[in-house]
Protein backbone atom coordinates (compact mmCIF):
# COMPACT_ATOMS: atom_id res chain seq x y z
CA UNK A 1 0.00 0.00 0.00
CA UNK A 2 0.85 3.16 -1.24
CA UNK A 3 1.37 6.32 1.34
CA UNK A 4 0.88 10.24 0.16
CA UNK A 5 1.15 13.03 2.68
CA UNK A 6 -1.33 15.67 2.36
CA UNK A 7 0.95 18.75 3.23
CA UNK A 8 -2.13 21.76 3.31
CA UNK A 9 -1.27 21.49 7.52
CA UNK A 10 1.92 22.83 6.89
CA UNK A 11 0.02 25.96 5.01
CA UNK A 12 -2.63 26.68 7.34
CA UNK A 13 0.22 27.09 10.13
CA UNK A 14 2.16 29.52 7.99
CA UNK A 15 -0.96 31.22 7.11
CA UNK A 16 -1.83 31.89 11.11
CA UNK A 17 0.98 34.20 10.94
CA UNK A 18 0.85 35.40 7.39
CA UNK A 19 4.27 35.22 6.93
CA UNK A 20 6.69 32.04 5.22
CA UNK A 21 7.20 30.01 7.52
CA UNK A 22 6.48 27.13 7.83
CA UNK A 23 7.09 26.51 4.16
CA UNK A 24 5.01 23.21 2.70
CA UNK A 25 7.21 22.81 -0.14
CA UNK A 26 9.83 21.95 2.30
CA UNK A 27 7.71 19.50 4.02
CA UNK A 28 7.40 17.88 1.17
CA UNK A 29 10.66 17.15 0.09
CA UNK A 30 11.04 16.22 3.95
CA UNK A 31 8.47 13.76 3.29
CA UNK A 32 9.80 12.59 0.07
CA UNK A 33 13.49 12.17 1.97
CA UNK A 34 11.53 9.72 4.30
CA UNK A 35 10.47 7.35 1.84
CA UNK A 36 6.90 8.95 1.14
CA UNK A 37 5.28 7.58 -2.27
CA UNK A 38 3.43 10.98 -3.03
CA UNK A 39 2.78 14.32 -1.85
CA UNK A 40 -1.34 15.76 -1.48
CA UNK A 41 -2.32 19.32 -1.61
CA UNK A 42 -5.72 20.93 -1.57
CA UNK A 43 -5.72 23.99 -3.74
CA UNK A 44 -9.11 25.23 -2.54
CA UNK A 45 -11.22 28.28 -3.91
CA UNK A 46 -10.65 30.66 -1.22
CA UNK A 47 -6.85 29.80 -0.88
CA UNK A 48 -7.27 29.66 2.79
CA UNK A 49 -3.81 27.30 2.94
CA UNK A 50 -1.97 25.82 -0.33
CA UNK A 51 -1.87 28.76 -2.89
CA UNK A 52 -1.30 29.18 -6.38
CA UNK A 53 2.97 29.18 -5.72
CA UNK A 54 2.38 26.34 -4.19
CA UNK A 55 1.61 24.29 -6.29
CA UNK A 56 3.63 25.76 -9.09
CA UNK A 57 6.71 25.03 -7.15
CA UNK A 58 5.61 21.23 -6.00
CA UNK A 59 4.97 20.88 -9.24
CA UNK A 60 8.44 21.94 -10.32
CA UNK A 61 10.06 20.04 -7.30
CA UNK A 62 8.37 17.40 -5.98
CA UNK A 63 9.74 13.96 -7.58
CA UNK A 64 7.63 11.52 -6.42
CA UNK A 65 3.69 11.98 -7.38
CA UNK A 66 2.09 15.14 -6.83
CA UNK A 67 -1.87 14.29 -6.34
CA UNK A 68 -3.90 17.77 -6.20
CA UNK A 69 -7.23 17.78 -4.74
CA UNK A 70 -9.50 20.53 -6.33
CA UNK A 71 -12.93 21.08 -6.67
CA UNK A 72 -14.68 20.89 -9.86
CA UNK A 73 -14.72 24.56 -11.21
CA UNK A 74 -13.46 26.32 -14.31
CA UNK A 75 -11.23 28.11 -12.60
CA UNK A 76 -9.35 25.31 -11.05
CA UNK A 77 -9.68 23.14 -13.46
CA UNK A 78 -8.06 25.61 -15.65
CA UNK A 79 -4.98 25.94 -13.26
CA UNK A 80 -4.68 21.97 -12.98
CA UNK A 81 -4.33 21.95 -16.98
CA UNK A 82 -1.52 24.44 -16.55
CA UNK A 83 0.14 23.16 -13.46
CA UNK A 84 0.19 19.24 -14.81
CA UNK A 85 -0.03 17.53 -11.51
CA UNK A 86 0.12 13.98 -11.70
CA UNK A 87 -3.04 13.40 -10.69
CA UNK A 88 -6.00 15.24 -9.59
CA UNK A 89 -8.54 14.42 -6.87
CA UNK A 90 -12.06 16.00 -7.47
CA UNK A 91 -13.69 16.95 -4.20
CA UNK A 92 -16.53 18.23 -2.70
CA UNK A 93 -15.79 22.07 -1.42
CA UNK A 94 -18.03 24.59 0.94
CA UNK A 95 -16.59 27.41 2.47
CA UNK A 96 -17.25 27.14 5.35
CA UNK A 97 -15.74 23.31 6.36
CA UNK A 98 -12.55 22.71 8.50
CA UNK A 99 -11.93 19.89 6.42
CA UNK A 100 -13.69 18.02 3.59
CA UNK A 101 -16.78 16.72 5.10
CA UNK A 102 -18.41 14.01 2.93
CA UNK A 103 -17.43 12.42 -0.59
CA UNK A 104 -19.09 13.92 -4.10
CA UNK A 105 -22.64 13.67 -5.17
CA UNK A 106 -21.15 12.16 -8.25
CA UNK A 107 -24.77 10.70 -9.76
CA UNK A 108 -26.30 13.87 -9.13
CA UNK A 109 -23.32 16.08 -10.98
CA UNK A 110 -23.25 13.20 -13.64
CA UNK A 111 -22.68 15.58 -17.01
CA UNK A 112 -20.46 17.89 -15.26
CA UNK A 113 -17.53 15.39 -13.76
CA UNK A 114 -18.10 13.56 -17.09
CA UNK A 115 -16.51 16.78 -18.51
CA UNK A 116 -14.20 17.48 -16.10
CA UNK A 117 -12.31 14.05 -16.26
CA UNK A 118 -12.28 14.04 -19.70
CA UNK A 119 -10.44 17.44 -20.01
CA UNK A 120 -8.09 16.71 -17.47
CA UNK A 121 -7.35 13.21 -18.98
CA UNK A 122 -6.57 15.17 -21.82
CA UNK A 123 -3.49 16.58 -20.90
CA UNK A 124 -2.37 13.24 -19.13
CA UNK A 125 -3.45 13.89 -16.35
CA UNK A 126 -4.93 10.99 -13.98
CA UNK A 127 -8.47 11.75 -12.27
CA UNK A 128 -9.37 10.16 -8.97
CA UNK A 129 -13.14 10.78 -7.52
CA UNK A 130 -13.40 11.53 -3.62
CA UNK A 131 -16.71 9.34 -3.33
CA UNK A 132 -18.12 7.79 0.20
CA UNK A 133 -18.49 4.30 0.21
CA UNK A 134 -22.00 4.00 -1.96
CA UNK A 135 -22.93 1.57 -4.05
CA UNK A 136 -24.31 4.31 -6.51
CA UNK A 137 -21.44 6.70 -6.47
CA UNK A 138 -19.12 4.28 -7.37
CA UNK A 139 -21.27 3.38 -10.58
CA UNK A 140 -21.66 6.88 -11.81
CA UNK A 141 -17.77 7.38 -10.76
CA UNK A 142 -17.31 4.64 -13.42
CA UNK A 143 -19.44 6.44 -15.69
CA UNK A 144 -17.67 9.62 -15.59
CA UNK A 145 -14.55 7.66 -16.90
CA UNK A 146 -12.50 8.37 -13.76
CA UNK A 147 -9.40 6.22 -13.42
CA UNK A 148 -9.94 5.62 -9.57
CA UNK A 149 -12.05 6.39 -6.82
CA UNK A 150 -10.86 7.81 -3.18
CA UNK A 151 -12.88 6.19 -0.59
CA UNK A 152 -13.78 8.76 1.89
CA UNK A 153 -12.64 6.76 5.40
CA UNK A 154 -13.88 9.29 7.84
CA UNK A 155 -17.05 7.66 9.18
CA UNK A 156 -15.11 4.60 9.64
CA UNK A 157 -12.20 6.64 11.44
CA UNK A 158 -14.95 8.75 13.37
CA UNK A 159 -16.52 5.45 14.66
CA UNK A 160 -17.08 5.23 18.49
CA UNK A 161 -17.14 1.77 19.26
CA UNK A 162 -15.42 -0.97 18.13
CA UNK A 163 -18.13 -3.12 16.45
CA UNK A 164 -19.00 0.32 14.65
CA UNK A 165 -15.74 0.07 13.77
CA UNK A 166 -15.83 -3.04 12.17
CA UNK A 167 -19.34 -2.54 10.90
CA UNK A 168 -17.69 0.40 8.72
CA UNK A 169 -14.34 -1.48 7.66
CA UNK A 170 -16.54 -3.92 5.79
CA UNK A 171 -18.65 -1.57 3.89
CA UNK A 172 -15.19 0.30 2.91
CA UNK A 173 -14.18 -2.85 1.92
CA UNK A 174 -17.28 -3.36 -0.22
CA UNK A 175 -17.05 -0.22 -1.42
CA UNK A 176 -13.06 -1.21 -2.92
CA UNK A 177 -14.04 -4.41 -3.99
CA UNK A 178 -16.48 -3.04 -6.57
CA UNK A 179 -14.58 -0.25 -7.57
CA UNK A 180 -12.20 -3.01 -8.91
CA UNK A 181 -14.22 -5.15 -10.29
CA UNK A 182 -15.51 -2.14 -12.22
CA UNK A 183 -12.43 -1.66 -13.59
CA UNK A 184 -10.89 1.67 -11.39
CA UNK A 185 -8.11 1.89 -8.88
CA UNK A 186 -9.13 2.55 -5.62
CA UNK A 187 -7.42 4.79 -2.95
CA UNK A 188 -8.83 5.91 0.16
CA UNK A 189 -8.04 9.03 2.77
CA UNK A 190 -9.89 11.18 5.55
CA UNK A 191 -9.24 11.13 9.19
CA UNK A 192 -6.73 7.85 8.81
CA UNK A 193 -3.97 8.03 11.19
CA UNK A 194 -1.71 5.82 13.60
CA UNK A 195 -4.53 3.84 15.45
CA UNK A 196 -6.94 3.21 12.52
CA UNK A 197 -4.69 2.95 9.61
CA UNK A 198 -3.55 -1.10 10.10
CA UNK A 199 -7.36 -2.31 9.40
CA UNK A 200 -7.31 -0.40 6.03
CA UNK A 201 -4.12 -2.48 5.30
CA UNK A 202 -5.50 -5.37 5.13
CA UNK A 203 -8.36 -4.42 2.70
CA UNK A 204 -6.13 -5.64 -0.40
CA UNK A 205 -8.02 -3.51 -3.15
CA UNK A 206 -6.84 0.00 -1.49
CA UNK A 207 -3.46 0.91 -3.43
CA UNK A 208 -2.95 3.72 -1.46
CA UNK A 209 -3.75 6.09 1.22
CA UNK A 210 -3.35 9.86 1.59
CA UNK A 211 -2.98 11.08 5.17
CA UNK A 212 -2.09 14.66 6.29
CA UNK A 213 -3.50 15.92 9.98
CA UNK A 214 -2.27 12.85 11.89
CA UNK A 215 1.47 13.05 10.40
CA UNK A 216 1.82 16.72 10.89
CA UNK A 217 0.02 16.54 14.48
CA UNK A 218 3.16 13.50 15.32
CA UNK A 219 5.59 15.76 13.42
CA UNK A 220 5.42 18.76 15.95
CA UNK A 221 6.46 16.12 18.60
CA UNK A 222 9.24 13.60 16.97
CA UNK A 223 9.84 15.77 13.65
CA UNK A 224 8.18 14.78 9.92
CA UNK A 225 11.11 12.70 9.12
CA UNK A 226 10.05 10.37 11.85
CA UNK A 227 6.36 10.88 11.65
CA UNK A 228 6.59 9.41 8.04
CA UNK A 229 8.33 6.84 8.55
CA UNK A 230 6.05 5.73 11.75
CA UNK A 231 3.27 5.62 9.21
CA UNK A 232 5.18 3.86 6.05
CA UNK A 233 5.77 1.33 8.64
CA UNK A 234 1.97 0.63 9.36
CA UNK A 235 1.62 0.57 5.54
CA UNK A 236 4.08 -1.83 4.75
Amino acid sequence: MRLCINIDHIATLREARGGLEPDPVTAAHVCELAGADGIVCHLREDRRHINDRDVRLLRETVKTKLDLEMAATEEIVAFAIETLPDMATLVPERRQELTTEEGLDVKGHLHQLRDVVQRLQQHDIEVSLFIDPVPQQIEAARETGADKIEIHTGEYANARTEEKRRQLLDVVRDAARRARELGMGVNAGHGLNYLNLSPVRTITEIEEVSVGHAVIARALFVGMDRAVKEMLALTR
